[in-house]
């Protein structure tokens, strides 16, 4: 006796019987696939861990090698110095923190509208790196370049030394103000 169509059967045309046998003749052909892939997954890994067993030495080595050449990196950097910048109505001031520094370590040049500081600041003593709790002051070159906002007389540049402050004074260039010419007939 057959079975009476259900309604999605007799909207689709198919029947159970017929998908039955096909997800069952499926399901033996994925059984077979899962082994097969099983079988290289478990290839891939025994693959993987002998690539990884000299990966970790070759990485350990080029590790080495990055945080030597930071180091050297970091050794050959210079500091940027702190300053400060303002005008009064007859110069352009700056000043800057540069304690520790002898004045003939600094070295200032300058152009009509740039300043350059550069200096070093040495370490009075030898502490071993594991030694320290904090190390927050920068020891070694350092330097700082600041495009002036106006032109300044370069010949009358003062710069002094007080308790560890650099101050550069810097006259401003007088603006030469419009002048009238009067023609004369000839």
């Amino acid at each position: 006796m057959t079975k009476k169509p259900s309604f999605f059967e007799k909207l689709t045309g198919a029947s159970w019987e017929e998908s039955e046998k096909k997800v069952s003749e499926k399901d033996k052909k994925s059984a077979k696939n899962e082994l097969i892939i099983k079988e290289k997954i478990n290839k891939m890994k025994k693959i993987k861990s002998k690539k990884d067993s000299s990966e970790k030495n070759d990485k350990q080595v080029s590790f080495q090698k990055k945080s030597e050449e930071k180091e050297d990196w970091l050794a050959e950097s210079e500091g940027q110095l702190t300053i400060d910048v303002y005008q009064t109505p007859n110069e352009i001031v700056i000043k800057s923190t540069i304690a520790g520094v002898k004045p003939e370590d600094i070295d200032i040049s300058m152009t009509n509208d740039m300043i350059t500081i550069k200096g070093n600041r040495k370490k009075d003593e030898d502490a071993k790196e594991e030694d320290y709790y904090y190390q927050e002051c920068y020891w070694g070159p350092f330097s700082r370049s600041v495009i002036l906002p106006v032109d300044v007389e370069v010949d009358h540049a003062k710069a002094g030394m007080k308790n560890g402050i650099l101050t550069i004074k810097l006259p401003k260039i007088e603006r030469v103000k419009t002048k009238k010419i009067s023609i004369e007939a000839e």
